[in-house]
């Protein structure tokens, strides 16, 4: 099988948010998926190692951020890249209230939905969450970021690692590292240092 077929299918992104007595916190998902209509219902699936699953098992409610194209690499680190046990996510972060009482984003984001747990599912290292649609909001008509596009225009690119070193002219070898020794002998052709010149 060919396991890039995997990434043809199409994801959101998402800020998943929960509040347990006074704490808020938040992370990155990219299952949020309306399911039925009439109930109008969605599944969210949040992986069982992240802090919001814990609160969301225990509360039943959360609020599902979907985040749009102006959303920056910061915002994916922000709720992404450390844990709400250590950290509180919502300082200096701009966001509003639900009329459940959770966190929502209110910049980077083009609505809301507020979801009430009726079910869940364990699926292993994840658990599958099915809610009733409470509440939601429109709050622009900027796209979606979808997952394709946070890794074709959001997520920083790979910078090549530049090497040091020195070519021989004569064969081609390539000599790794800040300087040739001036006694060096290149270990194909048999030329001295002399015949070699930087990459």
């Amino acid at each position: 099988m060919d396991n890039k077929v995997m990434n043809k299918l199409s994801y959101g992104l998402f800020v998943l948010t929960a509040k347990d007595g006074d704490k808020d916190n938040g992370c990155i998902i990219n299952t949020a998926t309306q399911v039925t209509t009439s109930p109008n219902r969605i599944v969210i699936t949040v992986n069982k190692e992240n802090y919001t699953h814990d609160m969301i098992l225990k509360t039943g409610e959360f609020n599902v951020s979907i985040l749009d194209e102006d959303a920056t690499f910061d915002t994916f680190e922000h709720f992404g890249f450390q844990s709400g046990r250590d950290t509180d996510k919502f300082v200096e972060i701009t966001f509003a209230r639900a009329e459940n009482g959770i966190a929502y984003l209110t910049k980077e984001c083009n609505g809301y939905i507020s979801g009430k747990v009726i079910d869940s599912i364990d699926l292993g290292t994840h658990t599958m969450f099915i809610a009733d649609v409470t509440g939601g909001e429109v709050l622009s008509d900027q796209a979606s970021a979808t997952y394709a596009y946070y890794h074709a225009n959001i997520k920083p690119s790979a910078k090549p690692v530049e090497k040091k070193g020195f070519i021989c002219t004569i064969c081609g070898y390539i000599y790794e590292g800040d300087e040739l020794p001036a006694d060096f002998v290149c270990p194909i052709c048999k030329h001295g240092a002399e015949d070699f010149k930087p990459l």
